[in-house]
């Protein structure tokens, strides 16, 4: 396949960051010296956000391919504010995305057309592109070592920007180098074992 076109972003500011956040978890982001780009008022609130913003950084590349730039932390706060992330002051926890205030969030705000899918086989991810132009999946963010097995599906977004009946490509947030970032190209039957077999139908 063809490169896509879309811009890449990765959900760190600096995109080298992947496999210091592997191995520290998100305490090693205190040392991202790009952090101010995300929109974060101190770097201690990047480093809490960074590890939970993939579905931000899909959608940063969506409205990147028209031509708009969104620092990524602002594109979380609003979609926080729709309940797109559910915030726990008391433990600093935060859940999401979760996909019903996501898309409501992208209609009001961006004006996209999106979609909640489940039970979608990945077989069926080239018809459903044919609708709209992009897909965000929930994988195993595993899938930057796609020759191992993942424990388990889901977890972790990609932007899915193109499938054929043998292959499908797609742009991974916290891909740990350029081959497992941008223009990923997998055979459908790899995805497969880390596709959880939902997501949101986008149209930009």
């Amino acid at each position: 396949m063809q490169q896509s076109g879309v811009p890449y972003f990765s959900q760190w500011e600096t995109p080298g960051m992947t496999l210091p956040v592997l191995a520290e978890g998100s305490q090693a982001l205190l040392g991202d010296p790009l952090w101010r780009h995300s929109g974060a008022a101190t770097i201690e609130e990047y480093a809490r956000w960074a590890v939970n913003v993939c579905g931000m950084a899909c959608l940063k590349m969506i409205l990147a391919a028209r031509g708009e730039i969104h620092p990524t932390l602002e594109l979380a706060r609003a979609c926080t504010a729709y309940g797109g992330y559910v915030v726990n002051e008391i433990d600093a926890s935060i859940k999401g995305l979760v996909y019903a205030p996501f898309v409501r969030f992208a209609a009001d705000r961006f004006g996209l057309s999106a979609e909640t899918m489940t039970g979608v086989e990945t077989s069926a991810i080239p018809e459903h592109l044919a609708k709209r132009r992009f897909f965000i999946a929930s994988v195993n963010s595993g899938i930057r070592w796609p020759e191992r097995e993942p424990p388990s599906k889901g977890g972790h977004l990609v932007l899915v920007t193109a499938a054929s009946d043998e292959t499908i490509r797609f742009h991974n947030p916290s891909g740990h180098d350029e081959a497992s970032q941008a223009d990923v190209t997998l055979p459908l039957a790899a995805f497969d074992r880390f596709f959880a077999n939902r997501g949101i139908s986008v149209d930009a």
